[in-house]
């Protein structure tokens, strides 16, 4: 077998760091050797160089990879892409100062609100929850920055609040070390709407003293990460990937908090079945469910 590609995130970045200790644990089981690229716009770069063949294995966010999968904006034509395995389900949130007033997320109406990099699924996010929530992006100043430019506007007091990625991250560590901030909140049923709409996101309790600034618990939304193959990746590649995950999730938790919990995302294979994770109807490749076989998780 030749060795494989996997297309990440920005260096440093949550996929990026994930895909270091994928490909590590690969190369050690198998012997194959496993370049890992980056990418500034993950999800989206890695659908179009999954379409090229440019990479074998590409990390996405799993509201993507339906869009890929259909051909929808931003993407030109449909692309091949199959469901090789999740990545993590982290909690998503709103930061603002510790001395703010703001207290929810509706609190942002009308506030400067950094959301990340242009183009980046961060931006999506916001675009769909806000959609949900019938929060129009003229309701508020939204500021198109990264995750560390951010945190030094918030720290500053140039802006008000920031959307930040799942935790644990770096950056957010660095900015929770730096200053004081709060978690924002949803009110009322706004959760539960965006749950309701959005059948990509999961709920998730960020639990007190997550990272210093969370005072309480919070109940947040929580996407589910994935690794994306294409429909030309040989079966027997992808079965050996999937199963280099399976078989060192705990492995995976010691090198990189970000897998902790990873097992649960896969046990609704065994109710659900193949359903459970064909995120946007995206079916799952052949060799991933070989893996899945493998290991009880399909029958």
């Amino acid at each position: 077998m030749a060795g494989i590609r996997i297309g990440t995130s920005e260096q440093g970045g949550t996929f990026w760091t994930q895909g270091q200790a994928v490909a590590k644990l690969f190369t050690r089981d198998h012997g194959i050797e496993t370049t890992v690229l980056d990418a500034d716009q993950a999800s989206i770069e890695n659908a179009r160089r999954l379409h090229d063949d440019l990479i074998d294995f590409g990390f996405m966010a799993s509201n993507w990879i339906g869009r890929a999968y259909r051909g929808d904006a931003p993407f030109d034509a449909p692309v091949d892409i199959r469901m090789a395995a999740p990545a993590n389900s982290g909690a998503m949130f709103f930061i603002t100062r510790a001395d703010s007033s703001l207290r929810t997320v509706r609190d942002m109406i009308g506030k400067r609100v950094a959301i990340g990099p242009v183009g980046s699924g961060m931006v999506q996010h916001i675009h769909t929850i806000f959609g949900a929530l019938g929060i129009s992006f003229d309701q508020f100043t939204p500021l198109n920055m990264s995750f560390e430019d951010g945190g030094k506007a918030l720290e500053q007091g140039a802006i008000d609040a920031q959307w930040q990625c799942p935790y644990p991250n770096e950056v957010m560590h660095n900015i929770s070390q730096r200053f004081d901030v709060r978690v924002l909140d949803y009110s009322g049923d706004d959760l539960k709407t965006v749950l309701d709409k959005a059948g990509f996101y999961r709920h998730a309790v960020m639990p007190k003293e997550f990272f210093r600034g969370v005072s309480h618990d919070t109940e947040q939304l929580a996407v589910v990460n994935i690794i994306a193959t294409h429909a030309r990746t040989d079966s027997q590649t992808v079965c050996k990937f999937v199963r280099s995950i399976l078989d060192n999730l705990d492995e995976l938790a010691r090198i990189n908090p970000l897998f902790t919990g990873l097992g649960d995302v896969f046990e609704p294979l065994k109710t659900q079945g193949t359903s459970a994770l064909e995120f946007g109807g995206v079916p799952l490749h052949p060799g991933a469910i070989e893996a899945f076989r493998q290991v009880g998780l399909l029958k």
